[in-house]
């Protein structure tokens, strides 16, 4: 029988507060060591093949989830709006695209998985830490103004002029970075163009 602590000084050290199976092989864990690992409650199981340190600093795991399974995954719509404070929406589930190109990756997290084209899925992206040595796809406040209009026949009317409104209202916001951003979105920029003359 081998030491479980010597084990967790040595080689759990060398890994991240969270990661994915992969990763736990590469360092050199084995599968007996990571049941060992959980069975002792120095590990959890965030999901299948996912684990995270059990004294590590509270996060929201879903998020690691995501981030882990799926790195291109970015926050949109209602979840990357209520980021940005634009919206007191508390949405169900995580709104999370991907490029179309990509498949939705099986995942424990309420997630609503949105397939964005592949041209336009980087514009406006950002990353947000959710663990250490971990980030999370963002879109930007303008980006997600954007897409709230693009989709507003998914995600309704009042999601997208509500977000626009306070943006419009916040010191430094610039419509003509917004409108030069929709400008990648032709089929959305003539409604945009005419709510920002509306509510400026």
């Amino acid at each position: 029988m081998y030491d479980v602590a010597t084990f967790a000084i040595t080689m759990l050290d060398t890994l991240p507060n969270a990661f994915a199976y992969p990763l736990a092989r590469a360092e050199g864990l084995s599968d007996r060591q990571l049941k060992a690992f959980l069975e002792v409650g120095l590990l959890e199981r965030l999901g299948h093949g996912i684990y995270r340190k059990a004294d590590a600093p509270p996060a929201d795991l879903d998020r690691i989830e995501i981030a882990l399974r799926a790195p291109e995954a970015t926050l949109c719509l209602a979840s990357a709006l209520s980021i940005h404070d634009l919206t007191d929406a508390i949405p169900s589930a995580i709104d999370l695209a991907l490029p179309r190109s990509r498949r939705p990756p099986r995942v424990t997290a309420p997630a609503r998985w949105h397939r964005f084209h592949d041209d336009t899925f980087w514009l406006g992206r950002e990353t947000i830490a959710v663990d250490a040595g971990i980030s999370l796809g963002l879109y930007s406040a303008e980006r997600s103004i954007i897409d709230a209009f693009r989709l507003s026949h998914l995600e309704g009317q009042e999601l997208a002029r509500e977000a626009l409104k306070r943006w419009l209202k916040r010191r430094g916001s610039l419509p003509s970075n917004l409108l030069e951003m929709a400008r990648s979105f032709p089929k959305v920029e003539p409604s945009l163009l005419q709510a920002v003359r509306i509510l400026s």
